[in-house]
Order: C-alpha cells, then structure tokens, then sequence
C-alpha cells in the first residue's frame, strides 16, 4: 500500500464533499508540502491516463475525486436511463434521512445509517430528488443537504410538515420504525424516474 494509493482511498470516500490539504496531511502523517507534490502528481497521472476516467479537482481549498469532463454525456445518459430508475435500499434509508434531517451534511447521514452514504447521496442527486443547500461554518466547510422542489412534487407534499411524523407512529403500534417508512410506498419505477422521464398517464377513451 501506497502512499499515493492512501490518498486515492481517502479521496475516494469524502465523495464529493473533499477532503483539505491540511487534512490529507494529518491522515497520513505527511507535511503538507509533501502532500500537495502527491496530490498533484496523482492528478496528472490521471490527466495523462488515457485508460482512466478519473480526475482531480481543487475546489477552494478542498480537492474532490471526480470524473473527466468527457464523461459527462455518458453519466447523464446512464443518469436518467431505465437502469438507474431503480432506487437500491441504501439510497432510499439516505434519501429518508435526509428528508427528515435536512439540511444535513454526509457526514451526519452516514453517522445515523453507521455506513457509507456518498454513493447513494451522488445518485440522489443526479435524480434531482435532493441538492446542495448550503455548508457547514467550519472546517472543511461540507456541504448540507436537502429536498429538491421534484422531490415535493413526485411525492405529493405542499410542505415538509406533511411529512409522516415517525414519533407517532411509532407511538401508535409501539414499535421502532426505520426511517425509510415513508418510502416504502414509493419504490414503483415510474414514480422514481427521472425528471425528465416523468410523463402524465393517458386518458381512457
């Protein structure tokens, strides 16, 4: 195991939130001038890799694993595609949590699920379902999380109050719930397609 491959591995985690220089060089143990040289030669052994649709990007002062930008047809294709319609266990548990908590950051997401969420939170968003509403005052400055206006529509809400309370119902048959109750009725293709793909039912004749 690498030095470089810790950086791809840690890179690869803090999904689209990133990961500051300062914090790469504690994770590792390195000086911070040793850690910038490594970023950037990982990030032009990317750019000259032919082979590799990988990339590195320095947002601000938070570098970010991402996709070359030629790929990006291909993702949007895949994104609002038949394949993708299916929302997986997982990214419904993270969409529900961040329904209920928003705005929340994926950290906080993944301390409630106790996995990973930055998959799921990546797809949510490419669904248009949840999007950026601002970040964190503090270190690392990550993002926070919450409802897109497509999800209230898909979903049939005016406003997030009418949002089944969970503490009730749970009163009610004395029982824990998860937090993707609300989603069990929602997992119809259709109702989880994309935008774009949503269309209105054909009158009967």
């Amino acid at each position: 195991m690498t030095t470089m491959s810790q950086i791809e591995a840690v890179l690869f985690v803090v999904g689209d939130e990133g990961i500051s220089l300062e914090e790469i060089s504690y994770l590792l143990e390195l000086p911070t001038a040793k850690a910038y040289e490594l970023l950037n030669t990982l990030k032009k052994r990317y750019e000259q890799d032919e082979h590799s649709a990988l990339n590195i990007l320095e947002i601000g002062n938070q570098f970010v694993l991402s996709t070359k930008k030629n790929f990006a047809p291909l993702l949007k294709k895949y994104a609002q595609s038949p394949i993708a319609n299916n929302l997986s266990q997982a990214a419904l548990e993270t969409l529900s949590i961040i329904a209920y908590k928003q705005p929340i950051s994926r950290v906080e997401v993944d301390e409630i699920r106790g996995v990973q969420s930055a998959g799921s939170i990546q797809k949510l968003a490419a669904k248009q379902l949840i999007e950026e509403k601002g970040r964190v005052d503090g270190p690392g400055r990550a993002i926070l999380y919450g409802t897109t206006d497509y999800f209230m529509d898909y979903f049939g809400l005016k406003a997030l109050d009418e949002l089944p309370d969970i503490h009730q119902m749970e009163e009610e048959i004395n029982e824990e719930l998860p937090l993707d109750l609300f989603f069990d009725r929602y997992k119809d293709n259709e109702l989880l397609a994309s935008p774009e793909e949503k269309k209105e039912p054909e009158e009967e004749e």
